[in-house]
């Protein structure tokens, strides 16, 4: 019996390593920092730098604890080098996360109310409450809306509508089409990072940028 369940853990394993190989199998690098599918004009800015020396890219996944484990350095980077990067979120809802997708559709309903870094923020900072929960989490979302001061009949009619859908999957669309497999995805002007995402790794390659485009 122990040796037929080995067998079928290392069959799951394989397969899903697949399925996220063939998602990215296709992908084709950024070719450079103003690469469309990194930034487009309706991706959220949670910063702007008026030089525009330094971009930081994230892909996340609000109920991805490594998201969530990043979230306080993202966060600590953003205060310190406020006005000097532009800081860019990009959806990446991924399937074996319940409420992946209903966060993001509540995150994007308040972005159409302004309130896009609101709910980002909430999301993050209550993420242990409703992270790897099997059941729907949407009317615990609508209640963070609510939380916020949002109009409610308007983000009730958001949050489901096709456009918003549309909208996360061209994010999700662009990540997979760049190479993204997993969450917290980061690019730096154009390139993946390929350190764990930990404060002092971020502020390095921040730092590294910032000397390059001096």
């Amino acid at each position: 019996m122990l040796t037929v369940t080995l067998v079928l853990a290392a069959v799951v394993a394989v397969g899903a390593f697949l399925v996220f190989d063939d998602a990215g199998g296709d992908a084709k690098p950024a070719t450079s920092e103003s690469d469309p599918r990194l930034v487009r004009e309706d991706s959220h800015r949670l910063d702007v730098a008026a030089g525009g020396k330094v971009t930081l890219v994230e892909f996340l996944d609000f109920e991805c604890e490594s998201c969530g484990a990043a979230y306080p350095s993202v966060e600590r980077l953003r205060k310190e080098y406020a006005g000097t990067i532009t800081y860019v979120v990009r959806y990446f809802p991924l399937p074996n996360h319940a409420n992946a997708q209903n966060a993001a559709q509540a995150a994007e309903a308040a972005a159409k109310q302004d309130r896009f870094e609101a709910m980002y923020t909430k999301l993050f900072d209550t993420q242990k409450e409703c992270g790897e929960a099997r059941t729907s989490h949407a009317e615990t979302f609508a209640g963070y809306a609510e939380q916020l001061g949002l109009d409610m009949t308007r983000y009730r009619a958001d949050v489901t509508a096709q456009a918003t859908v549309e909208r996360i999957n061209r994010d999700k669309a662009d990540g997979t089409d760049l190479g993204v497999q997993g969450t917290p995805t980061f690019f730096l002007n154009g390139k993946q990072l390929q350190v764990s995402p930990t404060y002092a790794n971020l502020k390095k390659a921040v730092d590294d940028a910032l000397a390059a485009g001096s």
